[in-house]
């Protein structure tokens, strides 16, 4: 039995591209511009690198009220 090819890392990008100027994150996604600007020459490891670092940016954005105002809770 063969093991199935893992799923490639989907863009975490929502449409909503706004960027706050104090943490420098896209207000949609949290990505900084220049992880944004990277995302499509980042191999699959690269992009799950930058998805975990947006847990806990996610976080710290629900504490400052970043997120509510554009992202409904997810």
């Amino acid at each position: 039995m063969s093991t199935p090819a893992p799923r490639a890392v989907a863009s975490p990008c929502v449409s909503l591209c706004r960027m706050d100027a104090d943490s420098g994150w896209c207000l949609g996604c949290l990505r900084t511009l220049d992880e944004i600007a990277n995302w499509g020459s980042l191999d699959d490891a690269g992009k799950r690198e930058v998805m975990i670092r947006l847990g806990p940016r996610r976080l710290a954005a629900r504490a400052r009220k970043l997120v509510a105002q554009v992202r409904p809770e997810a």
